[in-house]
């Protein structure tokens, strides 16, 4: 429909403007894979070997001169290196020096290494070869290592259907044995929002004497809290049963699990009660259950605890990280708190290694959306300064400033900044900031830019008929042929509505 009423519109508007091989010796292979070889730990093999580090070429020919030429490389180093690739999401190259070590004389496969190559396989070629190579593998150890790896690829995909089935298979196999397959099985459910099942995999643990471990525990009052018939009552009950077995400790992340649930039905009087008692199960040597903690606190609106377990996090023997020092500044600014907010961040700013220009933008952010735009450009600026690099972020967040303020010279740059960081990234600016330039120009009779501006949103496909018809009355009042508009359009397959047909009809009169 979309193609015909753009067919027909070039038309009628052509009549008014008018028509315009690797293999080496056994020797060598021998040599290179002494078992008895330690690997070299002062060096990464990437840096010490040539050609592993090229992202376009294969790391297979790399390592095959490299033991040609006599030198040596132990599995330890060959999976550090498999590791690496997969860091840099090099998945096909990673894959290609698993089944290279799989070639060579003197390495003998490890149960992990067959969890790590399914790993890849999913990744590379998806899970019906994942389970073809799962199915082939001949040790049950190894199959016991590599299960969780194919359940997960089962989950990730939300394949509630083949996940189970798998499950029965691993039964028959013998393969469960332990809590974990268990609870990635209860994950799925959560995440499938079948919360009743949950109760029937805590059953089945029972009935084949696999202990729950604390995950499993959480996962279960998690559903319990999240299906309407059960409530907070069967929740308790299960925190109780937690209580009472012997073989956990009730840690911090399941006394934070029943506190959500106290939040979600509104005792938050108890859910802060709860929450105090996780404080004194915090470790002295990892930040991680402090910034959750902390996160409850702010949905709860309660400052107080939000400092308290800040100042707390301090004693902590590792070094903050830039995610830590942005938690704690987004639970600050939902609080309302952009003194204290500011004060963390020049803390942060005097001790920081490398400038995280991810920190700054939480401070951004807030003075934007409290209307404190001179704050804003401030703190740009202040940033520059101190060597940070804006990132796509930074820039939407300058637009929305710009734009509240019509500052619309401002935000037309920031835009354009914007933009060039789309070739690198996944972000698409909002679509009510794109309108609102684009309207901008329109009104202001710019048609020369504002022509530019919506041929570049096009390619980078953020078009929508709104953006279109903007241009067309654009060329209309400027007398100019939509030609190169209506090919976008269809390119598009944008649908015309009414009022687009009838700025088409007026281009004939």
């Amino acid at each position: 429909m979309a193609n015909r009423s753009l067919s027909a519109g070039l038309k009628r508007i052509s009549c008014v403007f008018g028509a315009r091989s690797l293999c080496s010796t056994a020797a060598t292979r021998a040599y290179a894979f002494n078992a008895t070889e330690e690997p070299f730990a002062q060096n990464n093999p990437k840096n010490r070997i040539p050609g592993l580090r090229s992202p376009k070429k294969s790391p297979v020919l790399a390592l095959q001169n490299w033991v040609d030429q006599g030198n040596r490389i132990s599995p330890s180093e060959l999976r550090r290196i498999a590791r690496d690739l997969v860091k840099s999401k090099r998945y096909h190259h990673a894959l290609e020096v698993f089944k290279w070590m799989e070639n060579q004389k003197k390495f003998y496969v490890i149960p992990s290494d067959h969890a790590m190559k399914l790993e890849l396989i999913i990744k590379n070629y998806g899970l019906m070869e994942a389970e073809d190579y799962f199915m082939n593998i001949p040790d049950s150890a190894a199959k016991k290592v590599a299960c969780l790896t194919l359940l997960r690829g089962y989950i990730r995909e939300r394949d509630t259907s083949k996940a189970e089935t798998f499950m029965v298979k691993l039964y028959e196999l013998g393969l469960v044995v332990s809590p974990h397959p268990y609870n990635e099985m209860m994950k799925l459910y959560l995440a499938t929002c079948e919360y009743r099942k949950v109760p029937l995999v805590i059953q089945q643990m029972k009935h084949n004497k696999v202990p729950c471990n604390v995950l499993s525990y959480n996962l279960w009052m998690n559903a319990c809290g999240e299906e309407v018939g059960y409530g907070v009552a069967a929740v308790e009950a299960v925190f109780r049963i937690m209580q009472n077995d012997k073989t956990v400790e009730v840690g911090w992340s399941s006394l934070a699990t029943l506190a959500n649930v106290y939040k979600k039905v509104g005792q938050s009087k108890k859910a802060v009660q709860v929450l105090k008692i996780a404080e004194n199960k915090l470790s002295t040597s990892n930040h991680l259950g402090y910034f959750f903690l902390i996160t409850l606190y702010t949905s709860l609106k309660q400052k107080e605890g939000v400092l308290r377990l800040w100042e707390a996090s301090k004693a902590v023997g590792r070094r903050m990280s830039c995610a830590n020092y942005i938690c704690i500044l987004t639970c600050l600014v939902k609080l309302g708190d952009i003194v204290q907010a500011k004060r963390i961040f020049l803390e942060w700013e005097s001790n920081c290694r490398k400038y995280d220009i991810r920190v700054s933008n939480v401070l951004l952010g807030a003075y934007v959306r409290n209307g404190l735009m001179d704050k804003a450009e401030s703190l740009h600026l202040h940033t520059l300064q101190k060597g940070g690099c804006p990132n796509y972020k930074t820039w939407e967040i300058l637009i929305e400033g710009y734009i509240n303020r019509q500052k619309m010279d401002e935000a037309i740059i920031a835009m354009r900044r914007a933009l060039t960081m789309m070739k690198d990234c996944h972000w698409r600016p909002p679509h009510g900031l794109v309108l609102a330039i684009a309207e901008y120009l329109e009104k202001d009779g710019n048609f020369e830019y504002a022509n530019k501006y919506i041929t570049d949103i096009h390619n980078f496909g953020l078009f929508s008929l709104s953006l279109y018809k903007i241009l067309l009355r654009m060329h209309l009042s400027a007398n100019k042929p939509p030609f190169h508009i209506l090919k976008m359009m269809d390119e598009d397959k944008v649908v015309m509505d009414n009022e687009t047909l009838s700025i088409l009809k007026a281009f004939t009169r």
